[in-house]
């Protein structure tokens, strides 16, 4: 068949007959791996034949690079089973991993030559990558963290391996309408993803419902119920420069051929014939299903102990095989092997039913069993919101896990024992400190109570969160188990987050320090301090931060169809929509800026400093406020943009469906951000570590990361407001007792929105839950209206510091050299060290 590149006018390529189809996976030279494309191209087809266009290029690509990977992967596997370290497994229900590709050539450092070979074939890596959906595991910070710290594992050649569910739908995919957000399922799986790998050799089974027998001897045994299969499918972590290549096994809830019940079907019964495929097919569909109705209570639950379960038995089976290789074994030795890691309070269920492994089906006592749980699982808190901090209803669990009620009553009276003969003290705090909630009205289980009892360590992820933490939340377990608490402030990879969404500046960086060592040394950043004030540096900065612009524009100007100048202050907040982070604050601050500009004279405006504003994020589907919040942005926008007088000096952008590419778009572009969150309130935020290190300056509050970015690049490149977290309690007092007195500039804000200028919709909800002094909805918790004129006065300071350029670039330069401390590869290596004790476990 003689097949050669051309176009058929429709940007459809047939492959090329210049290029042999041979199949190379080791392929260094572009030469070889473009006939290792084309080679995957005709022999692992997805597509029909003779046509080549770019989305049939990504997906041969992606095949091609993960040959490479499997080989790796295979090698990694194979070391960590003959030298036996211990491993870290860690668990978390979201991984926000974005776009493979990139990362993956990234980290095999063969960019030049997959860009090289595609041009052979006819194509430019850069479109090829855009045909990659990002995977939808994921929803904001929790996951995006999850990933970084997949990525530092495996650059750290550390042997950990992470677990979680492959969502057929993921969250959503958010679409802006003249409603507001709408939401409609992702279709990142409508094809299918190249890299995971299914291993149909490794499926357990989950159980569901069903009651506790009791055996003559006294032993305890769950039978009955529902049965699901849970089917691995691996996705390969490759660390950067680096043979280690590790695995995300994410699992999949399936139903047995058996449990297809042929008569019913051929009785015309369809759907009561294919229940429990159904049943099954739900467990995975949705990253957190609505759980106001008592079924969707059921589906969380399940998917929670879905996770948990396999993922053990997963554990526990290795564990053993390894073992019985070395001859004979304890389990008092499975926590010198396994370190578990539960990523918030999500899969607390593993601790039950560790314990209900090892006593159940190993037949260890009850001291033994607990021994080795408490030993192996340590548990991370990522918030202090009380909405957030997980409690299930009792009558839920009864239902679906009898078993683990047992054992978690069990733990709970044995918590209350130790405390009443070793603590008589803290008697009088139990009702708030023991597991089981017991009000007659609403009996629950308090997760992070369960987590905090059963785990050996438990750490925060910001300082000033673990000192919260410590002081507040958990202040009667750190008097019972004082070094038990620990702070990890998060990271991010430096590889996603600079050197691969951002190769102008990263170049630019790696030339003035003579090293690229800093993608794996963060540290290395600090170099830059010392030529913040070079002109030659800040015209190259500045030059790679217009270009970034540039790019960000284009994209603006394709997702909403607004024309946006590259010269004014790009000024962006993108993270999930809620009250506590405050992007109301933001659009009220943007409307009083609106409302001035429209009351000066054309010669005042052009002493202003002209200001792009960009919102971004999703609004949790039955969050009303949030999604109010998300309207009002978008009114305001569709008025503003569209205002001859000053829409030259402002524009308010909502970017939708933001997700990890846009992000990787929006950040390197991006000049300021907002971080404003009440104090207290954000556990830490990785994104303000992301825009930092991308020289983007900061204006925010002292809540999570931000006081430790803001010690690390210097106060004086910070534009700090807002009051400060222990003054928060105080404040909210006094606006319970009437004494609040709010600044005329956020009455006249707010007038302005009731005025009707942005439309007709009744923003007066919204409005309301700023105002009045307590009761439901009302009372302004989050401080909008008391931070607001210290948010309006650092504003000013922004639009002041941004006519001096110079000055500018020194501050960006100063913001990415001090963003070495807010490495994942930090915090992971603080991790293995002082959490899971486990070491390097490099390939030779």
């Amino acid at each position: 068949m003689a097949l050669t590149v051309e176009s058929n006018g429709k940007n459809a390529y047939t492959i090329s007959a210049k290029v042999p189809a041979v199949a190379i996976p080791l392929a260094e030279e572009p030469s070889e791996i473009a006939s290792n494309i084309n080679y995957h191209a005709q022999f692992s087809p997805h597509f029909s034949p003779f046509k080549f266009e770019s989305e049939q290029a990504f997906y041969a690509t992606a095949e091609s690079v993960r040959d490479r990977l499997i080989k790796q992967w295979n090698e990694t596997y194979l070391h960590f089973h003959n030298v036996n370290p211990k491993q870290t497994y860690y668990l978390s229900m979201e991984y926000l991993q974005g776009r493979a590709l990139t990362n993956a050539v990234g980290n095999l450092n063969f960019q030049d030559a997959y860009a090289d070979a595609l041009n052979k074939l006819g194509h430019k890596f850069e479109e090829v990558v855009e045909q990659e959906k990002d995977a939808a595991l994921g929803n904001g910070g929790l996951g995006r963290l999850a990933s970084c710290f997949l990525d530092s594992m495996a650059t750290l050649n550390l042997p950990a391996w992470g677990y979680g569910l492959r969502y057929k739908y993921g969250l959503f995919k958010q679409r802006i309408t003249r409603e507001g957000q709408e939401e409609i399922a992702e279709d990142w799986l409508e094809k299918f993803s190249p890299w995971e790998v299914v291993r149909h050799d490794v499926v357990f089974p989950v159980r569901f419902f069903g009651h506790v027998e009791v055996n003559p001897n006294g032993s305890r045994k769950w039978v009955d119920g529902e049965i699901v299969q849970a089917l691995a499918y691996d996705v390969p972590i490759p660390g950067y420069k680096t043979k280690n290549t590790i695995s995300l096994r994410l699992w999949e809830a399936k139903a047995c051929a058996e449990d297809f019940n042929l008569f019913e079907f051929n009785d015309g019964q369809y759907e009561s014939a294919a229940q429990l495929h159904s049943r099954a097919q739900q467990i995975c569909a949705v990253l957190y299903p609505g759980d106001a109705t008592e079924s969707g209570k059921l589906l969380r639950l399940k998917q929670q102990f879905f996770l948990c379960s396999a993922s053990l038995q997963d554990i526990i089976l290795r564990f053993k095989e390894r073992k019985s290789e070395k001859g004979s074994w304890k389990w008092s030795e499975f926590p010198s092997k396994v370190a578990v890691q539960l990523n918030d309070t999500h899969p607390t269920l593993a601790i039950p039913e560790l314990m209900r492994l090892l006593m159940d089906d190993e037949g260890l006592g009850w001291d033994e069993a607990w021994d080795v749980t408490t030993r192996t699982i340590a548990y991370t808190n990522h918030t202090v919101l009380p909405e957030a901090l997980e409690k299930w209803s009792q009558a839920v669990m009864w239902k679906i896990l009898p078993r683990h009620m047992e054992i978690i009553e069990e733990i709970d009276k044995r918590f209350i024992a130790m405390i009443r003969s070793s603590q008589p003290d803290l008697e009088s705090k139990l009702s708030s400190m023991q597991i089981m909630d017991n009000n007659p009205q609403k009996p629950v289980v308090r997760m992070a109570n369960l987590c905090v009892v059963s785990s050996h360590t438990v750490n925060g992820v910001a300082q000033l969160h673990s000192d919260i933490l410590k002081s507040e939340l958990f202040a009667d377990y750190v008097s019972i188990w004082p070094t038990k608490f620990q702070n990890k402030t998060n990271g991010i990879t430096p590889r996603r987050w600079l050197r691969f969404c951002n190769p102008e500046l990263s170049k630019i960086i790696t030339k003035w320090l003579k090293t690229d060592q800093w993608v794996i040394n963060l540290d290395l950043l600090v170099g830059l301090r010392q030529f913040a004030d070079n002109e030659v540096l800040q015209t190259e900065w500045a030059s790679a931060k217009m270009a970034n612009k540039r790019r960000l524009a284009r994209y603006v100007l394709q997702v909403t169809g607004v024309s946006i100048d590259v010269n004014s202050l790009f000024d962006i907040q993108v993270k999930r929509i809620h009250e506590y982070k405050r992007q109301l604050l933001n659009i009220l601050g943007a409307i009083y800026r609106y409302k001035k500009l429209k009351e000066m004279s054309p010669e005042e405006r052009k002493n202003t400093t002209c200001r792009t504003i960009m919102f971004g994020g999703k609004a949790f589907a039955t969050y009303t406020n949030a999604k109010r919040i998300v309207k009002l942005v978008n009114d305001v926008g569709a008025v503003v943009n569209n205002d001859p007088e000053v829409n030259s000096y402002l524009k308010v952008v909502f970017i939708p469906n933001y997700n990890v590419s846009v992000a990787e778009m929006l950040i390197p572009g991006s000049e300021l951000s907002q971080h404003i969150s009440t104090a207290g309130m954000e556990a830490s935020g990785t994104s303000n570590m992301k825009f930092s290190l991308n020289g983007c300056l900061i204006i925010g509050t002292l809540d999570g990361a931000n006081v430790e970015i803001r010690e690390e690049i210097g106060e004086e490149n910070f534009f700090l407001f807002g009051a400060k977290a222990d003054e928060v309690p105080r404040l909210r007092k006094e606006r319970e007792n009437g004494l609040f007195k709010p600044d005329p500039r956020f009455e006249e804000a707010k007038e302005y929105i009731r005025s009707g200028v942005f439309g007709s919709y009744d923003y007066k909800p919204l409005l309301e839950s700023l105002e009045g002094n307590s009761g439901y909805g009302r009372g302004d918790y989050f401080l909008v209206g008391h931070d607001f004129p210290t948010y309006m006065d650092a504003q000013a300071r922004v639009d002041e510091a941004y006519k001096n350029r110079k000055k500018w670039q020194k501050m960006s330069i100063l913001s990415t050299a001090g963003s070495g401390k807010f490495s994942s590869d930090r915090t992971i290596a603080q991790y293995a060290k002082e959490i899971w004790n486990i070491g390097e476990c490099r390939i030779p």
